[in-house]
């Protein structure tokens, strides 16, 4: 077996309304609406599916619970970012820090949802790898 890669997740919310007014409004993401008015947030590839607390669509996680998530998104420019945020009036909580991504270094912002999720929003860093090109050009290399 192999995983391919994340389709979507879960966010208990006690607003719907107030979190896509956040994630949309302030963040960019698409709302969509599904399968008889359940709404998600979009954004390239992935979803965010959000389940209001007290009535999960089932089934569910085992103690869904507003403000428990810690996230990361990956953006294109965190100067941007960082423009976005102060324009929107939310409050950088950490940042700009360098972190770990899953595929290179990071450096990111951490802000709170209206719910208290952590959202950490990071620009990938390039990575250069120490001696990937000492020989090229070389005869043989």
């Amino acid at each position: 077996m192999r995983i391919l890669s994340l389709d979507h997740l879960v966010l208990t919310v006690a607003d719907p309304d107030r979190t896509v007014a956040f994630y949309h409004g302030i963040l960019g993401m698409e709302e969509t609406v599904f399968g008889g008015g359940r709404r998600a947030l979009s954004f390239g590839s992935q979803k965010i599916n959000l389940h209001t607390a007290g009535a999960e669509f089932q089934p569910a996680a085992h103690k869904p619970t507003p403000g428990s998530g810690d996230l990361c998104f990956l953006v294109e420019s965190l100067e941007d970012v960082i423009a976005r945020l102060r324009e929107a009036g939310v409050e950088i909580e950490e940042g700009p820090v360098t972190r770990t991504g899953a595929c290179s270094p990071l450096r990111s912002v951490y802000i709170r949802d209206p719910d208290g999720n952590l959202v950490e929003l990071s620009e990938p860093q390039a990575v250069v790898i120490a001696g990937a090109d000492d020989h090229a050009g070389e005869a043989g290399a």
